[in-house]
């Protein structure tokens, strides 16, 4: 009896995934623990193992919804290998010229006598040839080395229209008329193509989550600029030493995450959500990092930030962006968060309105470092490295002001890091 291959449970929260790919195809051989599709949730991406070694069946095509539990495939583990391999053959290399056209090829005749060389000619000549009748030896040839084309026949086939198109009759001169606008040319069918695709469950829940934050939290955006001068010295000095001591990169991340820590300490509310009538306040700071991979946008979750240190931070960071990034997230790294840091400046983006992740009650947008003038307070004017930052929150549960301060202390810490350490 062949085995069933079932969607396996992922998570609670995960009821269905799609058929992203299928490494094998249906009659081939797959061995026990090799990789048999990619099932793609809305949380994460997951790879499905055979179970067993065996002839594989397959009864899901890539993109269909599958729910957890159903079959998608059998294994037929009393086959032997070589049949599997006989089946595999037969699918990739049984292909046999259709019997009309078989046919039709015998009996197109062939040159004969010393009229013309013995060339092979291509089916397009040989269809016309069978269907006519035409004698190849009566074919007046242009092609390379006495080859007979489709153009040759089909002007032995078609004498009088092929003369008829090409000149005027000699008894009647031509009449020259007067040029008239011309309707414009319609473009070809092949430039205006359309394709259609499945949206991937991590796409249909980005828009579901998308929306919900929209219709459910009262967003409102409040915006600020920070001097990044003193975070880009502290790198430029440090950044060899950081690396070999640490083994990471140090980058801008790291700081702002700190950065938000210390202000979700100071303005309790923001790290906190709804639920029904109640406020649930959370006493640590797991903040949700977006990053962008081939299938869309991921938030993998660094968890307990506030009892991290900076090196901790960005390690934890880099980890989980490298894990998103290669399809290795899973569901337990996506769940939960208290907070979001996103940042589009990395393709360019100089200001924009980020969208609350849900339950969460604000979301944190790094932007573009972009050199602009500042007027210092002697009333001089400097070029500095600046960097707008956004902080859209949920209206319902914290005001304009705590926000406005909480994005300020974001802003005293990045451009005086030592706060940071000091805790002030």
């Amino acid at each position: 009896m062949a085995i069933e291959v079932k969607v396996p449970g992922v998570g609670e929260s995960v009821q269905e995934g799609m058929i992203a790919s299928w490494s094998k195809k249906s009659g081939e051989w797959i061995n026990t623990d090799e990789v048999l599709c990619e099932l793609e949730t809305d949380k994460a991406s997951v790879e499905v193992v055979s179970e067993a070694s065996g002839v594989l069946e397959l009864l899901a095509d890539v993109g269909k919804v599958v729910k957890v539990g159903q079959v998608i495939a059998r294994i037929d583990d009393k086959a032997k290998q070589s049949e599997g391999k006989a089946k595999e053959k037969a699918l990739t290399e049984g292909v046999t010229p259709p019997p009309v056209a078989k046919e039709r090829a015998e009996k197109a005749p062939e040159p004969k006598g010393e009229g013309k060389p013995q060339l092979e000619h291509g089916p397009a000549v040989r269809r016309i040839v069978a269907e006519s009748g035409v004698d190849l030896n009566n074919v007046p040839t242009k092609g390379k080395g006495g080859r007979v084309t489709k153009a040759d026949v089909l002007s032995m086939v078609l004498p009088s229209e092929t003369q008829a198109s090409a000149a005027p009759s000699k008894r009647e001169s031509p009449k020259k008329e007067e040029a008239k606008p011309q309707p414009p040319k319609a473009s070809p069918a092949g430039e205006r193509r359309e394709t259609r695709e499945p949206m991937s469950m991590l796409r249909r829940r980005i828009a579901e989550r998308l929306v919900q934050s929209q219709k459910t939290a009262a967003i409102l955006t409040t915006f600020n600029e920070v001097d990044m001068s003193a975070i880009l010295d502290m790198r430029k000095k440090y950044k060899d030493a950081f690396e070999k001591q640490h083994g990471v990169k140090l980058g801008f991340m790291g700081f702002f995450l700190k950065a938000s820590v210390f202000a979700l300490q100071q303005f309790p509310r923001v790290n906190a959500f709804i639920d029904g009538d109640d406020i649930v306040y959370h006493h640590y700071c797991d903040i949700g990092v977006a990053v962008s991979t081939e299938k869309g946008l991921m938030v993998p979750v660094v968890r307990n930030v506030d009892s991290m240190s900076l090196a901790e931070t960005e390690l934890a960071i880099a980890a989980l962006a490298e894990k998103a990034r290669s399809n290795k997230i899973s569901v337990d790294d996506l769940s939960g968060g208290t907070f979001t840091v996103s940042n589009g400046g990395v393709f360019g983006s100089l200001l924009s309105t980020p969208i609350i992740n849900p339950p969460q009650t604000a979301i944190l947008g790094m932007h573009k470092t972009q050199q602009r003038p500042v007027v210092r307070e002697d009333g001089s004017i400097v070029g500095r490295p600046m960097m707008y930052l956004a902080l859209s929150y949920d209206h319902r549960l914290v005001d304009g002001k705590e926000c406005v301060q909480f994005l300020v202390k974001i802003k005293d810490a990045i451009e005086d890091p030592s706060r940071l350490l000091l805790g002030v």
